[in-house]
């Protein structure tokens, strides 16, 4: 609950107080940057509207097995090494899920797919909340909200370098929210804790 809180609370924020492609920068390393993004974590999305409807009902569906099993672990008193991980990417899909799900419905302003070109349309102003159900869009087609930029490498390569010459390196540039954080650390917690997490015997 206090991820999904926090996940929300920072994403109506910056829905609210930000122009899409806005970007504040808190320190050199580290900015907050509003993009909207239809499909998965950190801007990877695919399929145009059929994607998206795929995509939601495929994280819907995973919530629901995590909620069966998570009766299982509890029942069967399952280590906090399992539970902790697994409860934290269960509430940063759930996040996203809620993203994608109601923010059409809520918000006056959103990227919307327009189906005559095949593509993701972008938005100028910002947004505010609106009655349910008179949004910008419809239900399951709202965007994700993202804002954690941490660009710790920014260089431009120098021209006189074969090949790369004047690209610039960019690390980390994806930007991404705090349901995706805690999907990975969780995820990560998972696999430096899997023999805790997963001992012999444990009942799946």
């Amino acid at each position: 609950m206090i991820v999904l809180f926090i996940d929300q609370a920072s994403k109506f924020y910056v829905k609210t107080h930000f122009e899409l492609g806005e970007s504040l920068a808190v320190f050199s390393w580290f900015k907050i940057t509003f993009v909207e993004n239809p499909g998965m974590a950190y801007g990877i999305h695919f399929g145009g509207l059929l994607g998206k409807y795929l995509l939601v009902i495929l994280r819907l569906f995973l919530c629901i097995m995590m909620i069966v099993y998570f009766r299982k672990w509890i029942r069967g008193k399952a280590s906090n090494f399992l539970i902790i991980p697994m409860s934290m990417i269960f509430a940063g899909a759930l996040g996203n899920i809620i993203d994608g799900m109601f923010y059409g419905l809520i918000f006056d302003k959103g990227t919307t797919y327009q189906e005559s070109i095949g593509s993701w349309i972008e938005y100028s102003g910002i947004a505010k909340i609106s009655s349910f159900g008179h949004g910008y869009s419809s239900f399951m087609k709202g965007c994700v909200v993202d804002m954690l930029h941490f660009p710790l490498i920014n260089w431009v390569v120098p021209n006189n370098w074969p090949v790369i010459g004047g690209g610039r390196i960019e690390f980390f540039k994806y930007i991404f929210n705090i349901a995706d954080s805690s999907i990975t650390v969780g995820a990560i917690f998972l696999l430096l804790f899997r023999k805790k997490a997963f001992p012999k015997g444990l009942d799946f």
